[in-house]
């Protein structure tokens, strides 16, 4: 007989170092003992089982106790745990519903004890109406749940993938989904200016999204479960499911002698060994190796667990093998779109002081002239010597690939240099002769050297005051959208109107999404200008500024009819025209439409479509901007479909003159802080409100003073913006006059006349306001310039730029400036 193995636990892990074991030693005895019925089956794809994306539950079992004895001969025990480790005498103790308490020796030991849900200590935790998602027991009591009960609302509660994952696939179920992370956003391992677009697929989709909101407890109550927020928010909900994330399951192995982490995460080397002779460990419960920082690492996937279970069963067997590290290599569906990430994000490389650059571009998916192309955001880091560290992409097509593709060159310790060089397939349909991925090596390359001067958005405004922001899109683009205090001059103009630009003063380009902000930069560079682009351009700047909730609109189509959901009463429209735009980079969408709408007639209504995100936002303002109507705007399947009606709709034509009365509106820019002037302000913006009109109000500077909350909010804040806030009033209460304020007593002199005549005082005329309907938008670019965040400033005040106020003033008949 040969040497005893015994493995603790099954799936990825296990699973894979018992068929690995019998493949290189036929005259092993092989044990595998498993608590639960199922020892090895598909973990990732349960959250699609219960939304039925796959039917068939069967195919969720990838092996069964009866396939492995018969084709590996392995001794698997079902319902038997392993309660401890007994290192010294080489033995462990099970617990079996069969065999009762019993021991089992071994020559080789491989730990694959996985993780279990967090379930943090939280009043109301242990309610039956809240349910984790770890194994097929769990995924059958949830399924049941929707089967037989028909919930109606759940709340789910984490943003990792589990949390993301099932927020869709309940969605896909009919149910109305709120999912609560209490962090600023979802998916941890991705960058924050990565997973915005995430979060903007959950909201269309539908998805209530909370973030920066923790649970304060559950209760129980007669219509279901009420999760209440240390917000003060409550969600009321048929059932919860907690994702809030895993923690190794080793609380067995605290007396064994095995060194574990202060989480307890078992400790290995890159053979997979323990502290202990002959004991091996793999999985979900084990802490690696990094393999772009080096460091003590814990990363719960399938793949490397896969891995590391063929690693120890061939060092048991004699051969030598080795885990590299962890890579992080992981993907995820959020609906349509895809997301997938490899190596270090930005977050993990500041935090172990790693130096490094990045390049951020939008490159198609396939060739932009065959139709269905989509946009990538592909982000590449990378060290000043082009080592490549860790990359991260979504989109609606070819992002998967293009992750992969790159995490093989970080796995051979490549650099982007390897990135040029790769030969890639290519057909229109696939790729360009360009694939992203050689593109991000062509940017990364020409950062490196010095053909490049790269700039982030976060750095432009560190600097504000001593740059001039160079906006080198078309007109047409800057016009229904730019940053504010920017210059246009489009790129094709660029050459012959260089004397515009002054040659003392650093400037900044910037694109749609960095290419034509790429050539800019030679252009200046070459001709003695200082000068940046902006890494991912203007999109980037618009993913940095989102706060805007979109609400998904949906639409039926049966050849050119439409019925336009929104409205209480759908209106049946007729389509004269179609417009595929699908393929095009902006500005070419926003282009081909101005043209198809030139040839329209007015009343006429044009169908387009296109896969540029940002077409979504752009047709908008675009519409707004030329007096047409939009009439419906849809995301489906990674494309933007926009209904267009020429000219102005009936609806907008006054019933005496016929003429259009669109511009009816009130805007209303509050520069002072002053009490008395901000007092005047609302006065004249609830009255305007009490007529029915639309109303603006758009503060900037010292006026932002009126809207920040009076106690002080504990905020990570540089030195100038601390000492700025400090000297500035704290709040509407704080406001002092602009004339005879005498030290104060002034201010409060009017406020006691206020109070004696019953006007409303300035936080009631505030509140008023608020209710009336009135827009309150605090400046961007004031806020950053002031060190004030959103944090500060009072609820209901919505953030914009000078971009959105010309909107509005477009609009407008009355535009006051206090």
């Amino acid at each position: 007989m040969g040497k005893k193995v015994l493995i603790v636990g099954g799936v990825a892990g296990g699973a894979s170092a018992a068929a690995r074991l019998r493949r290189l030693d036929e005259e092993a005895e092989i044990i595998l003992f498993e608590r639960d019925g199922y020892i090895s089956y598909a973990n990732c794809g349960l959250p699609y089982y219960i939304g039925e994306t796959i039917k068939d539950r069967e195919k969720l079992l990838v092996q069964t106790p009866e396939a492995m004895k018969s084709r590996f001969g392995i001794d698997v025990r079902i319902h038997s745990e392993v309660i401890s480790v007994v290192a010294d005498k080489k033995c462990v103790l099970v617990q079996s519903s069969e065999r009762g308490q019993y021991e089992e020796t071994f020559d080789s030991l491989i730990l694959s004890p996985g993780a279990r849900a967090l379930r943090p200590d939280i009043p109301g935790i242990n309610s039956t109406l809240i349910h984790t998602l770890r194994n097929v027991t769990d995924t059958d009591r949830i399924k049941a749940l929707i089967d037989e009960k028909k919930p109606f609302k759940a709340v789910v509660v984490g943003g990792g993938f589990v949390g993301i994952e099932m927020a869709e696939n309940l969605k896909e179920r009919g149910i109305e989904i709120t999912l609560v992370e209490a962090a600023p956003h979802i998916l941890a391992p991705f960058d924050d200016d990565m997973v915005i677009a995430m979060e903007q697929e959950l909201e269309q989709n539908g998805v209530n999204l909370i973030l920066k909101d923790g649970i304060e407890s559950f209760r129980e109550n007669q219509e279901g479960i009420q999760v209440n927020l240390k917000s003060g928010k409550t969600l009321p909900a048929d059932f919860v499911i907690l994702a809030m994330g895993v923690r190794p399951d080793t609380t067995f192995l605290n007396s064994s002698g095995i060194e574990c982490s202060e989480r307890g995460h078992i400790l290995v080397n890159d053979r997979m060994e323990t502290n202990i002779k002959d004991i091996y460990a793999v999985g979900d419960a084990i802490q690696g190796m990094d393999f772009v920082t080096g460091e003590r690492s814990a990363v719960a996937l399938a793949g490397p667990a896969n891995k590391q279970g063929r690693i120890a069963a061939d060092n048991i067997s004699g051969l030598c093998s080795k885990f590299d590290g962890f890579l992080g290599t992981s993907i995820i569906k959020v609906f349509q779109l895809t997301a997938a990430r490899t190596g270090a994000s930005e977050r993990t490389l500041k935090a172990s002081n790693i130096d490094y650059k990045m390049v951020h571009l939008y490159p198609m998916s396939h060739a932009s002239y065959y139709p269905g192309g989509h946009n990538i955001s592909l982000k590449l880091m990378f060290d000043p010597q082009g080592k490549i560290l860790g990359a991260q992409a979504s989109g609606y097509d070819g992002v998967d690939k293009r992750i992969d593709v790159i995490s093989t060159v970080i796995s051979m310790r490549g650099t982007v240099e390897d990135l040029t060089r790769l030969d890639l397939s290519y057909a229109p349909p696939y790729s360009s002769a360009k694939d992203p991925v050689n593109m991000a090596g062509y940017a990364a390359e020409n950062v490196l050297r010095g053909l490049s001067h790269i700039t982030t958005w976060d750095k432009v405004f560190e600097h504000r005051e001593e740059i001039l922001l160079l906006d080198v899109r078309d007109e047409v683009e800057y016009s229904i959208g730019h940053v504010e205090g920017s210059v246009n001059i489009p790129l094709n103009t660029l050459r012959s109107r260089l004397s515009e630009l002054g040659k003392d003063q650093k400037i900044i380009a910037y694109c749609k999404v960095g290419q034509r902000g790429y050539i800019a930069d030679r252009i200046l560079t070459q001709n003695g200008y200082h000068s940046e682009n902006v890494t991912g351009g203007f999109q980037s700047f618009n993913q940095l500024l989102h706060e805007e909730k979109t609400e998904p609109v949906r639409q039926e189509t049966k050849q050119n009819t439409v019925k336009v959901r929104p409205e209480k009463q759908a209106e049946e429209v007729v389509v004269t025209n179609t417009l595929d735009a699908t393929g095009l980079c902006c500005p070419g969408p926003l282009l081909r439409v101005k043209q198809a709408m030139e040839e329209q007639k007015n009343g006429e209504i044009l169908k387009v479509t296109a896969s540029d995100p940002g077409f979504y936002e752009d047709v908008n303002a675009w519409c707004k901007s030329t007096q047409n109507q939009l009439l419906n705007r849809n995301r489906e399947n990674g494309n933007v479909t926009a209904l267009i009606r020429k000219g102005i709709p009936v609806a907008a034509c006054s019933k005496e003159s016929g003429e259009p009365d669109l511009k009816n509106n009130k805007t209303i820019v509050v520069f002072s802080g002053d009490l008395d002037k901000a007092i005047a302000s609302f006065i004249i913006a609830n009255g305007a409100a009490s007529m029915g009109k639309k109303v603006t109000m758009f503060f900037t500077f010292w006026g932002l003073n009126i809207l920040r909350k009076p106690e002080k909010v504990k905020l990570k804040k540089g030195f100038m913006d601390s000492m700025f806030g400090s000297m500035m009033p704290r709040g509407s209460k704080k406001l002092k006059l602009s004339q005879m304020n005498y030290m104060g007593m002034g201010a409060q002199m009017i406020r006691a006349v206020m109070k004696n005549k019953n006007v409303d005082s300035l936080e009631g005329l505030i509140e008023a306001a608020i209710s009336n309907g009135v827009e309150i938008v605090a400046c961007q670019m004031s806020m950053d310039v002031m060190g004030l965040k959103k944090e500060e400033l009072i609820d209901g005040v919505k953030i914009g730029g000078v971009g959105y106020y010309l909107g509005e003033a477009e609009e407008s008949n009355v535009n006051l400036f206090i």
